[in-house]
């Protein structure tokens, strides 16, 4: 069966028309004669939404009970059964009602998909999951509804519904989006101007990502290499040289140049993994610049730079390529175009930018390396080449007539060999040069003189030095490259170390540096940092440490105010490369743990400021109302023009009573709160009588004392506890539960033994808590959902949790069975 078609309309924020343009689609396509039925739209009051569904199929819902309260939900086998052309369904990211067969609506979409039925859905750019906690930092609200981004890039179409944040808020002005109560909320918090901007562009960059990703498919299904310029793409060719850094601060600002505009960064590496020049810790620090830069560094393997280079580019449908000028010398350019002249022949559409530098002419310089063979071996080769010829030329003397000149040089050539083996270039070519000379003299007619009187014998001889001259190149270049292989193998294992560090997330600055004391036998590693005209010693491992860098055996300066100084031994070039990447890696570990200690510091900041922003939103109104209330009844008690009832004065100060019991109540939960902030609370813990507490915090209730149900056994042992922290504590749980349980359920108090704690349960028959809020309401200042922000400031769990642990207890939260919430406090029994 083939797979249905997804279509997506895809908006930046609520509000914007994503719901009407879907049921447009729907009456356009129904017009068209399309078998089209409308499986779930939320028309959310809005009357012209609504007006799109008349004259529509529109199938019925499935209902579903959770927790005492009713829902309906999309019908996945009615809409199966029905199996139209087309099936509208709203809100792609919407969690269904714990039960359903699937949990989230887009996997009911896939079935529907599956079954071959064409779906027209819609979503929000802030439920895409990549992007939540991008939307959480610009709003401030999380979301708990998401779609995995690979859902919605799978779509077959997405079209983006847009409209400015000035037109978006007109009509949430009018009333177009949300009832007119929540306009002023909604537009002063979620649907500030600078919010909505922020979530267009996020909106509009994650659907050019999702466009670049189709028209790069489509490049590839109809096998067009050519470059297409749709977008600014500038890749600059990185070779580790030190003019790197100027090359790549050049590309930024032409990619600066075009909005949008993406930069990378590539570097060719030689298919045998061995050294191309290029210095790693110079190549290191300029992929830091490019990513600071906001670019991505690429690394692509060939043996022909050019040719690597194009394709990469070609891949990537960059536009323009930024190369440095050639840094040979004039013959070397004479002798080869070189891999500016060869690219820019060869670029095709793309434009190619040669940028000059201060390394220009001046030659290749390639990063040191040590000889390709040890001193020792050297040495070894110098004494065959001196010694073992001319006791060949004496061991061949005796039996000089029994052989043939030809046999006379191979055996030279096999010595020749055998110090090119041994001692390498140099010394096999000054036994070439020996040998030579001795097989003129000893054993070339006429004997005993330098003259070679058949002109073959002399073209033997010539052809023997040009061999052996050959052979003792290759040899040498070999074990070169042997060399250099074990020495990249060992750098690699080195830097295989460093990166399983940072992925092992050993990011301590004293574990890198005791990795690197450990992998070069060292003595001791230090970090120095300039301080004045000093240096101050920032991390060690191993001892004696170094106080200066003219005290270490080597030093690599990571920048001006930093310094990687080693003690124990000398490093040669080699190992410098790889401890500058771990100096690198050294400086970023720092800055890191700076951070996370300003981080550290700046927290209790951010929390008072966060506190105080809070208790400033929150208590402007509920510090007003009862002020108010008690104002207003004391100045009406105090209106002599008017007579009073002896009824009208009770009531009047019966609320003014109130009032004032409200600002007490609310002033206690502040103070206590700021108590608790600052460490200072005073608790007296003493055996506490659970039937005495819980009366009398029933009582405090006033007027809602009705709705509380009582069942505390006098058999309960007592707990350790303060008393008046304790009323207080259940005071403002009861008050709770109160607040959002139906009337027609009371609350219920009981309490239990668990073990050597005593429990007292607060259940409620509310709407209760989703188990991943349960945290999150006893944060000060929190309420959950869109409740009526005029009800209190929000203290009352938290401040309850607060006084709970400073009595040694424990308040929790646990599902009501049959739906509601049950607060538990445990504390410690008496006895």
């Amino acid at each position: 069966m083939t797979r249905g078609t997804l279509r997506i309309y895809l908006g930046a924020a609520p509000g914007v028309g994503k719901t009407y343009a879907m049921l447009g689609e729907g009456r356009r396509a129904q017009e068209r004669g399309r078998d089209v039925v409308v499986g779930f739209v939320e028309a959310h009051g809005r009357a012209r939404t609504a007006e799109l569904l008349d004259g529509m199929e529109v199938l019925p819902r499935r209902t579903m009970i959770h927790r005492g309260a009713t829902f309906t939900e999309l019908d996945v086998d009615g809409v199966l059964a029905r199996k139209p052309k087309l099936v509208l369904i709203d809100e792609l990211a919407h969690t269904n009602v714990p039960g359903s067969a699937n949990p989230k609506r887009w996997q009911d979409i896939e079935e529907i998909l599956e079954a071959g039925i064409e779906v027209v859905t819609t979503v929000n750019i802030q439920h895409l999951e990549s992007l939540n906690d991008v939307v959480e930092q610009i709003t401030g609200v999380p979301q708990r509804e998401r779609v995995p981004d690979e859902v919605v890039r799978r779509a077959d179409q997405i079209e983006l519904i847009d409209m400015s944040p000035e037109a978006l808020r007109r009509r949430m002005a009018h009333g177009n989006v949300y009832p007119p109560e929540r306009v002023d909320a909604a537009l002063s918090n979620y649907f500030r101007v600078g919010n909505l901007i922020a979530l267009r562009e996020l909106a509009l960059l994650w659907l050019a990502g999702k466009v670049d990703d189709q028209l790069d498919r489509y490049r590839a299904d109809h096998g067009i290499e050519g470059t297409w310029e749709a977008r600014e793409r500038v890749v600059v060719a990185l070779t580790g040289g030190t003019e790197g850094d100027t090359l790549v601060r050049r590309a930024a600002r032409i990619a600066a140049r075009s909005k949008g505009a993406d930069l990378l960064a590539v570097h060719v590496t030689r298919s045998d993994g061995l050294a191309n020049g290029g210095d790693p810790a110079s190549l290191a620090r300029q992929r830091a610049l490019v990513e600071s830069l906001g670019g991505t560094y690429h690394q692509v393997v060939g043996d022909d730079i050019p040719r690597s280079l194009l394709e990469f580019a070609k891949g990537v449908n960059a536009t323009q390529l930024v190369l440095g000028a050639s840094r040979r010398g004039r013959l070397a350019q004479l002798l080869s175009r070189g891999v500016g002249v060869t690219t820019t022949a060869l670029s095709g559409p793309i434009d190619v930018h040669m940028v000059t530098h201060e390394q220009v002419s001046k030659g290749r310089r390639p990063v040191g390396s040590p000889a390709a063979l040890t001193f020792r071996r050297r040495a070894w080769g110098w004494g065959l080449a001196l010694v073992a010829v001319p006791l060949l030329t004496g061991a061949l003397l005796p039996v000089h007539d029994h052989l043939s000149l030809p046999s006379e040089i191979l055996l030279f050539l096999l010595m020749v060999v055998a110090v090119a083996l041994v001692g390498g270039m140099w010394p096999a070519l000054t036994a070439a040069v020996l040998g030579f000379g001795l097989l003129n003299w000893f054993f070339t007619p006429p004997l005993h003189t330098l003259t070679v009187a058949d002109p073959e014998n002399l073209l033997a001889l010539v052809i023997f030095v040009l061999v052996a001259a050959m052979v003792s190149t290759v040899v040498d270049k070999a074990a070169s490259r042997s060399r250099e292989a074990a020495r990249a193998r060992a750098d690699a294992e080195v830097l295989a170390t460093l990166a399983g560090h940072v992925l092992r997330g050993e990011a301590a600055l004293t574990s890198l540096l005791a990795r690197l004391r450990e992998v070069y036998g060292l003595t001791s590693v230090t970090l120095l940092e300039r301080d004045g005209d000093s240096w101050r010693m920032v991390a060690t491992a191993g001892g004696p440490p170094c106080t200066s860098p003219g005290v270490a055996d080597t030093d690599v300066a990571v920048d001006e105010d930093l310094v990687l100084a080693v003690r124990g031994r000398l490093l040669d070039a080699a190992d410098r490369q790889v401890l500058e990447a771990f100096a690198a890696e050294a400086a970023v570990a720092l800055r890191q743990q700076r951070l996370r200690e300003e981080a550290e510091r700046a927290k209790p900041l951010a929390e008072a400021d966060k506190m105080r922003t809070a208790l400033l939103a929150a208590v402007s109104h509920d510090l007003r109302t009862p002020l108010a209330s008690a104002k207003a009844a004391v100045e009406s008690l105090r209106n002599t023009e008017i007579d009073w009832s002896p009824s009208d004065r009770s009531e009047l100060l019966a609320t003014a009573d109130e009032s004032l019991v409200k600002l007490d109540r609310l002033v206690a939960n502040l103070l206590d709160m700021s108590r608790l902030q600052a460490g200072v609370l005073g608790v007296a813990l003493v055996p506490v009588a659970l039937e005495e507490v819980v009366p009398r915090a029933i009582d405090d209730l006033g007027t809602l004392r009705d709705r509380i149900e009582g069942d505390i056994s006098v058999d309960l042992p007592e707990v350790e506890a303060d008393p008046a922290l304790l009323e207080r504590v259940l005071v403002n749980l009861m008050a709770n539960a109160v607040r959002y349980s139906p009337p027609e359920f009371p609350v219920l108090v009981t309490g239990s033994r668990l073990g050597d704690h005593i429990e007292i349960r607060v259940i409620d028959r509310g709407p209760g808590i989703p188990p991943e809020a349960h945290e999150r309401v006893f944060m000060p200042f929190q309420r959950l959902g869109d409740r009526d922000n005029h009800t209190g400031v929000g203290l009352g769990l938290a401040l309850s949790r607060g006084l709970t642990e400073a009595m040694g207890g424990t308040l929790t939260l646990e599902e009501t069975p049959g739906g509601g919430l049950t607060m538990i406090v445990s504390l410690r029994s008496a006895r």
